[in-house]
């Protein structure tokens, strides 16, 4: 979810639909058509209803370009991971609700031998450039969610039941102005534009049961977005797409051999999530590209 991509909230938004804690009676299954009922199938969805317990969303996939008058082109192939938990907030008027922490790790990888790149030769330019990663540290919920919202409207699911399936759809359309761009971008252009759709997937027996604490689920994940800022397209006609698809696992132990090995190397803080209480600022991958950004021209 990545993701992150566009706003670097790659599963945080997406998941946004659904909610929070743990109110339901013990040894009865959740009523996800009550706010505390759905809240907590969110939290479970998102994270562990434990406080401070680790859980970790993987995802691979394939990024096309998309170009007037030409065919589209695998550019990449990426895998990516988002390291997060969740505490408990109590609030005397909304009740009990939960915080989310996260931080995510997204890597493009040659198309052919799936070896993460440090260096890309841009088939429209003929220019290798260096290829910025996706490290967005951290992806927070902005504030906690309660059973009762801000407006005092009580939480309502958008989950969807068939049998013993769940799933969530979320469609966020994003159109921002860039955080690469100068003062007149709404003269001459330049605010970003792209599309995330995510999907989730579960069974509700798993979701609603009492003694589970992190619900079993799957994602797909697509984006559309501009040109990656480090690409150097100059303002070239075209767009990108990913689509990818992964898990929630239990712990970062459960990654495969080599996203947890190219972690370690490149990312090592990325193994554990950000505190509970962390305040700082959500990072995006055009905040994090900003950040790594070499002075123009090499001034």
């Amino acid at each position: 979810m990545g993701m992150s991509f566009a706003r670097g909230t790659l599963f945080v938004a997406a998941l946004a639909v659904v909610s929070v804690a743990s109110a339901a009676k013990p040894g009865k299954a959740l009523d996800l058509a009550t706010p505390e009922g759905g809240i907590e199938a969110f939290r479970k969805v998102q994270c562990s209803t434990a406080d401070k317990t680790p859980t970790v969303y993987y995802w691979v996939g394939e990024t096309y370009s998309r170009v007037p008058g030409e065919p589209d082109r695998m550019l990449f192939r990426f895998e990516g991971m988002n390291v997060r938990q969740c505490v408990t907030v109590n609030d005397p008027v909304r009740g009990q609700g939960f915080r989310q922490v996260s931080r995510e790790v997204l890597y493009y990888q040659d198309p052919v031998t799936g070896q993460v790149l440090d260096e890309w030769k841009n088939p429209w330019t003929g220019e290798t450039v260096k290829v910025i990663h996706i490290a967005n540290d951290p992806v927070n919920f902005r504030g906690p969610i309660f059973p009762k919202g801000a407006d005092g409207k009580p939480y309502k699911t958008d989950l969807k039941v068939m049998g013993d399936h769940w799933w969530g759809t979320t469609t966020v359309p994003l159109f921002y102005r860039n955080p690469l761009a100068g003062d007149y971008q709404d003269y001459v252009g330049g605010t970003y534009h792209a599309t995330e759709m995510f999907n989730f997937f579960g069974s509700v027996a798993n979701l609603t049961n009492p003694k589970t604490t992190s619900a079993d689920v799957s994602v797909a994940w697509t984006r559309i977005s501009d040109w990656l800022p480090w690409m150097k397209m100059r303002g070239r006609a075209g767009e990108l797409y990913f689509n990818g698809a992964g898990v929630k696992l239990a712990s970062f132990a459960d990654l495969p051999e080599g996203m947890r090995q190219t972690i370690e190397a490149r990312n090592p803080a990325f193994k554990e999530p950000p505190p509970v209480d962390d305040q700082r600022p959500n990072e995006t991958s055009w905040t994090y590209f900003k950040k790594m950004l070499p002075a123009p021209d090499g001034k």
